[in-house]
C-alpha cells in the first residue's frame, strides 16, 4: 500500500542525496559529520526503545517485565520482573532454563506471553517474514514450576511454520494456524486437532490474505472465547480474485515465479466471512451479515464481556461485536452477533460523505454495559461512550479536538486518557477528561514540547511514557497517572544523545505556510551549519502526500532525520510539508478535503507551498529545486515533475505508483471511491497521464519484487516516457520488495545511487 506505514520502514530505508550549497566561487566546504555508513550501517545514533509487558496484577503489584541480556548467555536474554513502585527486580525466566534438551544456546526470545497465573510462558522463536512482519515460527512452552521446556506444535509440523499461537485462558490449550487452518494442541496429553478443513490454496482460516494483511493490518485473525470454549476466527476465500505474478530471474536457470491474489482497485474483491468452532463438537457456525461478503470488509471482532464480570464460570461466550465496511468505506456497522446461531443484530451506523476509520480503540467497561468509540461526527475526532444494549452514545471532550489515539479507560475514576495536541498539529501530548466531558487537562509536562507516548498499566496508575523532539533521541521513564510524577528513568539513550550533541549544530524550524484558499500547511526547514543568508543554497523537499501518514512532526526521526541533516550539512536547505489530506489533527475537512482528488490537491499544495517558501526566502535557489519520496512519496515525486516542472528541477521516485487503477481496492477505493465512478478523479490521479510533462532531472527506482507498489506500472510509466521522447534515470533492483533492502549491499548501493543522481544534477 501507499501508505507511511511505509514511515516505519521510512526511517531505516530512506535513501540519502547530499549536494553542496555554492554560489560564491570562494565559499568554504566544512567536511560533513554524517555518512551513509555512520547512519544507515553504524550505530553511533542507534536509540534504545523500551518494550514492556504489563503484567495481570490480580490485587499484587503493578509490575512488568522486560528483556535483558543474560550474564551467562550475552546473546540472548533473560526475562526480568520490575516493580513498578519500588522499582525492585527480579530474574523471572532465566535463559539458562530455555535451553532446549541436546542443545548449548537457549531460545532466542522474537515474543512471549503469559498465562494470568504468570506460571505458563509461551516463546515465540526461530521467526520468518511473511510479506511484512515475522509472523511464522516456532513456539515453545515453559512450565515454570516444573521447569520443563517444550516444543509445540507435534512431530509432523515443519520448522518455522507455526502462527499465531495462543494460550487458552484456562492456560490448557494452545490454538495456531499452520497451512491456513487452525488447530488446538491439548497441553495434557500432548494431541493436536485440526478445527478448520481446508486444503485449497485459495481459503485462508485464522489469518489473512495480502490485502487484508496490508490495509486492515490485520494478521491475527482469530480469538478464543472468554470461557476456552470456541475460537472466533476469519475465513478468506480468493477464489475469483485475479493473481499477480512476482518474477524471480536469478536465482535458478529458468524465472521462478510467485502468484498471489491481489485485488486491483475496481476488481473483484476476495470473500470475508467470521465463524465461530466449537472445541467440543468441532462445528462452525458462521456469522449471518448481511450484504454481499465480497463487497464489504470485516476488519474488526471482539468477544462481548459479560456484565456479571471475567471469571471464567460467568463468562459471556455466546455474543461477538463485528465492525462491517462497505466496499465503499464511508459507512461503518457495529453488529452483536449471536454465536449459538450467527444471528446478527445492528448495533449502531458510523457514516461519513467521505470515508470513515475501522475502530480499534473500542474499550470495555463497566463491567461489560459501556465502550468507548472514535468517530468524526463534529467534524473533529472526539471519545463517545456508548451503551452496549443500545447503541446510544454521549460524545466527550468537547471543543474543537482530535483525538489522536485513545489510551485508556480508568474506570476508578472515571477518567478517559489520550493523545492530542489541538494547539499545534506536529507534536503529541497525553490528555485527561472525566466521562462527561469535564476536566479537560494536559497531563504531559508543559515545558516538554514534542512528541509523548504512552504504555500504561491495566490498573492505569502508572505508564511507561516516552518522550523526544527534532534532533534529540528518545529518554523513557516510568511515570505515575494522573501527576505524572517521573519515577525512575528507564531508558536515556545516553550513547546516542551524546554523539547527535556533537554534530554541528543544525537546528530544525517549525512553521507554517499559507498555499492557494489561504490554506496553512505545517512545515519544517533545516539549514546548512555555516548558513549565509547573504549566498543563495540548493532546496531539496522530503514528500509523502498521501492520507496513511504525515511527515511533520516534533519527533525524533532516527535515520530519516539523520539523512536530512547529512543533507543540511552538505549544503542543502532542506524542507517538508505536510499538506491537505495528510493524517493529522487539525480536523476533518483539512484531513478529508481530498476524497476523490488523491493526486490532485495534494501535489498543488505542495507547489504552491514551495512558490510561497521561493517567495518569502531570498537564500534559496528557484533553480535548484528537488523533490523526493518514497511509496506515496514516489508518487507525489512523480506528481511534481510532470505537473509543475516550472517548480522542481530534479526529482527521485522511489517504489511509486504511476497509475492508481493498478493498486489495491481497499487503500485506493478507501480515498477515491470506484473508478468506474470516479473516472476523472483516477486520471487526474495518476502520474503516468502527464508523463509528457516531465522537464526535469528524474531517477526511479524500484523493486521488481515489489508485491506492494507492483514494478509492472513503473514499466508502463517506462513506456510512456520512452513514446514521449523523455529522458530520465532508472534503477531497478532484482527481487527486492517494497523497502528495498534485502541482499548483499542493497541499502549502500541504493543510497549511494541517489547521492550520485543528486550531486550531479542539484549541486
Amino acid at each position: 500500500m501507499i501508505r507511511i506505514d511505509c514511515f516505519s520502514f521510512f526511517a531505516g530505508l530512506l535513501a540519502c542525496f547530499p549536494a553542496i550549497a555554492q554560489e560564491a566561487p570562494d565559499a568554504v566546504q566544512t567536511k560533513p559529520s554524517l555518512s551513509i555508513e555512520t547512519i544507515f550501517e553504524g550505530s553511533e545514533f542507534s536509540a534504545q526503545s523500551y518494550s514492556v509487558r504489563w503484567l495481570e496484577n490480580d490485587g499484587r503489584p503493578t509490575a512488568f517485565t522486560t528483556l535483558k541480556p543474560s550474564e551467562a548467555y550475552p546473546k540472548f536474554n533473560d526475562i526480568i520482573r520490575h516493580d513498578a513502585a519500588t522499582g525492585e527486580t527480579q530474574v523471572m525466566v532465566a535463559a539458562a532454563e530455555l535451553v532446549p534438551s541436546g542443545e548449548s544456546d537457549p531460545l532466542s526470545i522474537d515474543d512471549y506471553a503469559w498465562t494470568a497465573d504468570q506460571n505458563l510462558l509461551l516463546i515465540f522463536t526461530n521467526s520468518k517474514r511473511v510479506w511484512r512482519v515475522n509472523s511464522r515460527g516456532d513456539y515453545w512452552l515453559l512450565d515454570r514450576s516444573s521447569r520443563q521446556l517444550r516444543k509445540l506444535g507435534g512431530s509432523e509440523g515443519s520448522e518455522s511454520s507455526m502462527m499465531f499461537a495462543k494460550l487458552s485462558p484456562s492456560g490448557k490449550q494452545v490454538t495456531f494456524v499452520r497451512d491456513r487452518n487452525l488447530y488446538v494442541e491439548d497441553l495434557l496429553d500432548d494431541t493436536i486437532t485440526p478445527l478448520t478443513f481446508t486444503d485449497s490454496d485459495t481459503i485462508i482460516n485464522g489469518t489473512t490474505d495480502w490485502v487484508y494483511e496490508e490495509e486492515f493490518r490485520l494478521r491475527d485473525a482469530f480469538q478464543w472465547s472468554p470461557d476456552g470454549k470456541r475460537i472466533a476466527f476469519w475465513q478468506i476465500n480468493t477464489e475469483g480474485v485475479e493473481k499477480f505474478p512476482l518474477v524471480n530471474n536469478t536465482d535458478s536457470l529458468y524465472p521462478r515465479v510467485t502468484w498471489f491474489a491481489y485485488p486491483k482497485a475496481g476488481t473483484r474483491n476476495p470473500i470475508c466471512r467470521v465463524g465461530v468452532v466449537s472445541l467440543e463438537s468441532k462445528a462452525t457456525i458462521w456469522m449471518d451479515l448481511p450484504g454481499d461478503n465480497r463487497d464489504h470488509y470485516v476488519p474488526w471482532i471482539d468477544w462481548m464481556p459479560t456484565e456479571s464480570g471475567n471469571d471464567e464460570k460467568t463468562a459471556n461466550s455466546s455474543q461477538l461485536l463485528i465492525q462491517q465496511l462497505n466496499r465503499l468505506q464511508n459507512t461503518n456497522k457495529l453488529f452483536i452477533a449471536d454465536a449459538n446461531s450467527g444471528s446478527t443484530k445492528l448495533l449502531m451506523t458510523e457514516t461519513d460523505d467521505a470515508w470513515v476509520d475501522v475502530h480499534d480503540e473500542l474499550l470495555w467497561f463497566d463491567s461489560g454495559k459501556q465502550f468507548t468509540w472514535v468517530g468524526e461526527r463534529s467534524g473533529w475526532r472526539k471519545i463517545c461512550i456508548v451503551d452496549a444494549s443500545s447503541g446510544i452514545s454521549t460524545w466527550t471532550p468537547p471543543g474543537d479536538l482530535d483525538v489522536i489515539q485513545l489510551l485508556h479507560v480508568d474506570e476508578e475514576n472515571k477518567r478517559l486518557y489520550f493523545i492530542a495536541s489541538p494547539n499545534n498539529a506536529t507534536e503529541r501530548y497525553l490528555y485527561g477528561v472525566k466521562f462527561g466531558g469535564d476536566g479537560l487537562k494536559r497531563i504531559s509536562p508543559a515545558d516538554a514540547d514534542g512528541t509523548h507516548s504512552y504504555d500504561i498499566a491495566q490498573d492505569g496508575k502508572f505508564a511507561v511514557h516516552t518522550f523526544s523532539r527534532t534532533g534529540s533521541p528518545p529518554v523513557v521513564d516510568l511515570v505515575s497517572l494522573p501527576t505524572h510524577n517521573s519515577i525512575r528513568v528507564l531508558e536515556e539513550n545516553t550513547k546516542a544523545r551524546e554523539n547527535v550533541a556533537a554534530l554541528p549544530s543544525i537546528d530544525t524550524e517549525f512553521f507554517r505556510v499559507t498555499v492557494n484558499d489561504d490554506v496553512q500547511l505545517d512545515a519544517w526547514c533545516m539549514k546548512p551549519a555555516s548558513f549565509d543568508p547573504s549566498k543563495t543554497y540548493p532546496l531539496l523537499v522530503y514528500v509523502y502526500g498521501e492520507p496513511a501518514g504525515s511527515t511533520v512532526t516534533n519527533q525524533w526521526g532516527g535515520s530519516t532525520y539523520l539523512w536530512h541533516r547529512m543533507l543540511a550539512e552538505r549544503g542543502y536547505v532542506v524542507m517538508s510539508f505536510d499538506n491537505r489530506g495528510a493524517k493529522v489533527p487539525r480536523g476533518r475537512e483539512f484531513r478529508k478535503s481530498v476524497y476523490g482528488k488523491i493526486g490532485s490537491i495534494g501535489p498543488k499544495d505542495q507547489a504552491d507551498a514551495v512558490r510561497q517558501v521561493l517567495a518569502d526566502r531570498p537564500y534559496l535557489d528557484p533553480q535548484r529545486v528537488g523533490i523526493w519520496g518514497w511509496s506515496g512519496g514516489g508518487s507525489s515525486t512523480l506528481h511534481a515533475m510532470f505537473k509543475y516542472p516550472d517548480v522542481y528541477k530534479t526529482g527521485i521516485a522511489v517504489a511509486p505508483v504511476p497509475n492508481q487503477r493498478y493498486y489495491d481496492t481497499i487503500y485506493q477505493e478507501r480515498y477515491m471511491g470506484l473508478p468506474q465512478s470516479n473516472v476523472d478523479g483516477y486520471r487526474e490521479g495518476s502520474p503516468i497521464n502527464f508523463a509528457d510533462g516531465l522537464k526535469g532531472d528524474l531517477l526511479i527506482i524500484h523493486g521488481t519484487g515489489d508485491d506492494n507498489c507492483h514494478y509492472q506500472t513503473v514499466e508502463m510509466l517506462i513506456d510512456e516516457l520512452v513514446a514521449k521522447n523523455k529522458p530520465f534515470d532508472m534503477m531497478a533492483y532484482p527481487n527486492r520488495s517494497h523497502s528495498i533492502k534485502e541482499r548483499k549491499g542493497t541499502k549502500r548501493h541504493l543510497r549511494e545511487r541517489m547521492l550520485r543522481f543528486l550531486d550531479e544534477h542539484l549541486k
